[in-house]
């Protein structure tokens, strides 16, 4: 007769970071704007996760966890980085938008609409891929932001009347006005 235990929250960590890491790694992409700051945010909360996972209920969802676990690393990255330099945020440059390769994400939104999200302020984009991209609601995007609904909501508001102000700019250069 084998006798089951109950899965840990070290087990149901363990076994899920492999599954929620694709996911995982597109949102670090639309944080720090690079693949390869993406891997190393992905990897840096993955391993956080780990050695946190005492800290994780079962009853919660791991991606979300997850998430919230990468966005605090992110902010704490942000703080040392303008204390460091004086002060501003990571900027974005075209060669990098150049670079990102066609993969499972090309599948959810076409490039012109990436790049547009991937030119939003930091905190626009992370709303953005949380409640768009990742399918969050807005309750739940603001949980793992750590802001209150009301800011999940203009934040969105803000970035569709940006990234239609992109677009609209663009069409209007296309045609020579």
């Amino acid at each position: 007769m084998k006798f089951w235990r109950r899965q840990t929250s070290h087990d149901i960590v363990r076994n899920g970071v492999a599954a929620i890491f694709p996911r995982l790694w597109r949102y670090s992409l639309t944080l720090t704007g690079k693949p390869e700051g993406a891997d190393d945010l992905a990897q840096a909360t993955c391993l956080r996760a780990i050695e946190q996972a005492d800290r994780f209920q079962a009853d919660t969802d791991l991606a979300k966890w997850m998430f919230r676990i990468a966005h605090n690393l992110w902010v704490s990255e942000l703080r040392k980085n303008a204390v460091r330099a004086g002060g501003g945020l990571v900027a974005i440059e075209d060669a990098d938008l150049m670079d990102l390769k066609p993969g499972p994400e090309a599948a959810v939104l076409n490039r012109e609409v990436m790049v547009a999200i991937l030119r939003l302020p930091e905190a626009q984009r992370a709303t953005v891929v949380l409640v768009y991209v990742e399918g969050y609601a807005y309750r739940e995007a603001a949980e793992i932001l750590d802001i209150p609904i009301g800011t999940v909501m203009s934040r969105l508001a803000s970035a569709r009347a940006t990234i239609s102000h992109m677009f609209e700019h663009q069409k209007g250069t296309r045609h020579g006005r």
